[in-house]
């Protein structure tokens, strides 16, 4: 699977892997995901996250 949703950029969030152009971080998603069991509240949360996101942030922490 290829993880276009996963981008580095040095000039933005120090680098870290971030989803597509929101200030989220790989690693700050899969923090969500423990802190938001329910996927649904997550998402009201942070309205910009898509489920592909999620999919893709594992992955890529895998």
């Amino acid at each position: 699977m290829k993880l276009d949703r996963i981008i580095t950029n040095p000039n933005r969030m120090n680098g870290q892997p971030c989803i597509r152009n929101l200030r989220l971080t790989v690693r700050r998603v899969i923090e969500l995901l423990a802190t938001y069991p329910e996927r649904e509240e997550l998402f009201r949360e942070f309205p910009g996250l898509e489920e592909d996101d999620i999919q893709q942030a594992l992955i890529f922490a895998s």
